[in-house]
Formats: structure tokens, sequence, C-alpha cells
């Protein structure tokens, strides 16, 4: 007689991941981009609006809500909150980027048309504004020596006002410092080229100079430098510190070649910071530097041009030439900001302390 032998071993359980679910394919968010900007358009054209810019705030309006409502339907409500705060950022990222390439592109392509070797090495002189012509050597010249002078000047008493606040501050002297420096964020450039105007030109005597710029360039550049260097400053650890106190280093040595090496990037970005933000003032170089058509070297005597100045006399003339001079000074200026944040960033990568073996 037959028995049949049955495996009594109970059949093993499936184990049920709940932390899997469903989740969006990759491309997901590229066709809820693409959907809500025809959205966007469609909706725009429907209520009459003419503007770009109204279409455009239409569709991240559209890709914001489309997102949060597609990923709540699929992968639930905890997921779609994140990938809304996602979409936030990079809408936020795209409108502000956009208004920067757009001024790129329009500056490039009306500049381009005059930028060439022959408007690089020749100054205004015997050329009328209404006329063809003419270059911005002469300009160029002098916002090099007035932001190199006020770069002299402002940047080594911001690193020191600065070493001062997060190594030694303490107390009344601190406090006050500090305000002060705040205080002088928030001045507009005028006040400060009234403010050498009345001490330099009028009270000692002095005419109008690429030093007097120079130095009004400086109060704007030193509050900027201060705070950048002392959020710096901050960052480096305090064990670093630490450890080159408990060698016997001296404190000085210490903020010298330790905390100051550590910090040298972001300082030399602070700096850089600092020097974009006057390059472009007109205010303090209108009233202290006067503007020519002549080349002047010395920045200590005479009036000088300057490249926003020489922007500013081109454009306001009007004609077809000057305008064109402009766009192409405004051109030169953005490359100039341009290089020197480049040459400060290889100089920071050079100084940087060396973490690789």
């Amino acid at each position: 007689m037959s028995h049949t032998i049955q495996d009594e071993r109970p059949a093993p359980a499936v184990r049920v991941n709940h932390l899997s679910h469903a989740r969006l394919p990759r491309w997901a968010q590229p066709a809820i981009a693409v959907g809500s900007l025809a959205a966007g358009i469609g909706i725009g054209v429907g209520a009459g609006l003419q503007s770009r810019v109204q279409w455009g705030l239409l569709a991240a309006l559209v890709f914001v809500l489309a997102s949060y409502l597609i990923t709540t339907k699929v992968e639930g409500s905890r997921q779609a909150k994140d990938r809304v705060a996602t979409s936030v950022i990079w809408v936020s990222f795209v409108l502000a980027v956009i208004p920067l390439l757009s001024l790129a592109w329009v500056t490039i392509s009306k500049g381009v048309e005059v930028l060439d070797g022959y408007f690089l090495s020749h100054s205004m002189s015997g050329v009328l504004d209404a006329e063809m012509g003419g270059g911005v050597y002469h300009a160029l010249l002098g916002t090099i020596e007035q932001v190199l002078i006020a770069t002299v000047i402002a940047a080594p008493i911001g690193l020191l006002t600065a070493i001062y606040l997060v190594e030694y501050g303490r107390g009344r002297l601190a406090r006050a410092v500090t305000f002060f420096v705040d205080v002088m964020t928030g001045i507009p450039s005028i006040v400060a080229g009234l403010f050498v105007l009345a001490t330099w030109n009028l009270m000692l005597g002095f005419g109008p100079s690429g030093f007097a710029g120079a130095m009004a360039l400086a109060i704007l550049m030193m509050p900027v430098v201060v705070r950048s260097t002392e959020e710096m400053l901050k960052l480096v650890p305090n064990e670093l510190r630490e450890a080159s106190l408990a060698l016997g280093v001296p404190k000085w040595r210490t903020i010298l070649k330790v905390v100051l090496p550590t910090a040298i990037g972001g300082i030399t970005t602070g700096v850089m910071l600092a020097v974009a933000r006057i390059t472009g003032e007109t205010a303090p170089v209108l009233l202290l530097v006067f503007g020519t058509k002549l080349i002047n070297g010395n920045p200590f005597e005479g009036a000088q041009a300057s490249l926003p100045l020489y922007v500013y006399e081109q454009y306001a003339v009007g004609t077809d030439a000057a305008v064109a001079r402009a766009w192409a000074a405004a051109l030169v200026l953005i490359a100039f900001v341009m290089i020197l944040n480049l040459v400060a960033r290889g100089i920071a990568r050079w100084k940087a302390p060396k973490t690789g073996r």
C-alpha cells in the first residue's frame, strides 16, 4: 500500500517591503516642465496677456502646482511636499538666471559692434560725441587705477578690522566697530562722494583727481570686505587655533599661518565682491573725478575718466555712434570684472592649504 509523503514544512512567508512605493519615472519632471510651459503660454494668450514675463510666471505657477498634484497621486503627500520644495528652488533659480543671461546677451550683441583693437587703444581726444570713432582707452586706464588704489586702501583696513572683531574684539569698542560697519554698509554712494568732496576738496583745497574718487570708492568697499572676511574667519574651526596654540605658537602667528590661509578662498571672494561693488559706481566719480576725453595716467592730479562715467556720458548724448560706444564700454566693464574674479580665484587656489597627500 503506497502512501503519499507530503512535505509538512510550512511554506516560506512572502516578505512585503512596506518602505517601497510607486515612484514617478525620471522623465516625469521634464515632461511636467514642458507641459507647464505650454499651459502657461496658453493661459497667457487666452487671457490676453502680451508680456512673455507674465507667461513665464504663469508657467512656473502651473509647474509647482502640477508637480504637487501628480506626485501626491503617485507617491503620496509626504514625497509631494519634498517635490514642491525642490520645484520652488528650481523655479527660483531659473527666474534669477534669466535676467542675468538676458542682460549678458543684450550687452554682448550690442557691444561687439564697436569693440575692437582700435576702440581699446584710443581715447576720445579730438572726436565729437556725435561722430563715429574714438575709443575707451582713457576710461579703462582711469578705472584700473582708481579701483587699484581703492583696493590698496580698503582691503588691508577691512581685513585687519575683521581679524580684530573675530580674534580679539570684546566689549564696547568691538560693539561700536560692528555698529559703524553696519551703518557704512547701507550708505549711498553719493554720500561717500559728498564726504570726500567736503573734506579733501573743499576743506583741504585739492582739485578733482582719480585719487579723490578712489577714496570715496574705498569707503564703499571697506564694510563689504569687513563683513565677508569676518564670516569667513568664523568658519575656521577652533580646533585648528587650539592645536596651534597648544604647540606654543603665539596668537598673532597662529592667525597669520593657520587662520588666514585656511580662509583665504572666502576672503578673496569677499574682496572681489567689494571690487565688483565699486567698479560700476558713477556718482562719486562724477563728483570727484569729473571725467575727461584725454588720457590722464596720473591719478593724483587733474580730471580723469572712468568706464562707468564714460558709459553714462556716451548714452546721455543719444546719437547712434555714442550709444554704440556706451554698449561697448559696458561690455569692457563686465569683462574687466570677470577677469579680476578669475585672477582672484587662481590666486586663492594657489595660496589655499593643500589637502591632498
